[in-house]
């Protein structure tokens, strides 16, 4: 029972190896790693190295998983994973309008609760598998009804999976997407944390000006100090992140472009 989630893992870092290695394979334009989890926190010139970096470490540790009990490759594991929550939680505080990049290109969007709580139940899982007596291999030829349950787990907390489904009915990446209409996009924005958090400091519930950026829209409002406060909702997902700046108005000539000052 202490192994049934090794294959969970080892299947979570070799999926992770191989979207990162064909991001890489794939991204020729310059920049175009610019928005992917490690990638985001490291110079443009390293930015493909580092997300390789990455993918071999995933691929170390699964095949220490599969093939061994070597506590060194489970504690590994387990550390991987912590040191990733902590690299969303950084990512989703420093630059919340990039993606985890945890499986390449795919996860290209902005980091949520989600990403966040499906690192904090690997960590979990790859704790509990430190102790297992078996291998991997053979904790995968004895699946567990644990199996099951940890991998609906994993895919509730997996947003790459609505990606997935909207890339298959759409065949482009989201900021190629016809956007869905604008009424709808501000009815979500409307019902999201971030507005209901700065509602009372808005001079009206109606924006005075509305644009679209690759995968994002923008609303733009007045606060009661008449600085201009916009909140930006990302275009795919059926719960889209939400992040909101207050633009003053000696920089207000500076729109679109903006800083997030919360998430």
């Amino acid at each position: 029972m202490l192994g049934s989630q090794l294959p969970l893992l080892m299947a979570m870092l070799l999926l992770g190896t191989a979207a990162k290695v064909l991001t890489v394979a794939t991204r020729s334009e310059p920049g175009g790693l610019s928005r992917l989890g490690p990638a985001v926190l490291v110079p443009e010139r390293v930015q493909g190295p580092a997300l390789l970096v990455c993918a071999a470490g995933e691929l170390v540790l699964a095949g220490g998983l599969l093939l061994t009990t070597h506590p060194l490759f489970r504690w590994g594991t387990v550390a991987f994973f912590a040191l990733s929550t902590y690299v969303l939680l950084e990512l989703r505080r420093r630059r919340p309008d990039a993606g985890c990049g945890c499986f390449g290109e795919v996860s290209s969007a902005p980091v949520g609760l989600r990403s966040i709580g499906r690192t904090v139940a690997l960590t979990g899982m790859a704790a509990v598998s430190v102790w297992s007596p078996v291998p991997g291999w053979q904790a995968a030829l004895a699946p567990s009804w644990l199996l099951v349950a940890g991998a609906a787990v994993l895919a509730a907390l997996s947003p790459e999976i609505e990606e997935l489904i909207d890339r298959v009915r759409y065949r482009a990446p989201c900021e190629q997407r016809p956007a869905p209409a604008e009424s709808v996009t501000l009815s979500r924005l409307k019902a999201s944390g971030t507005w209901r958090a700065h509602e009372g400091e808005l001079a009206s519930a109606d924006p005075y000006d509305t644009w679209r950026e690759l995968c994002w829209r923008f609303f733009a409002f007045r606060n009661h100090d008449d600085d201009d406060v916009v909140f930006a909702v990302y275009l795919s997902g059926r719960r889209p992140a939400v992040r909101m700046a207050v633009v003053s108005r000696e920089d207000s000539g500076s729109l679109p472009e903006y800083t997030p000052v919360s998430a």
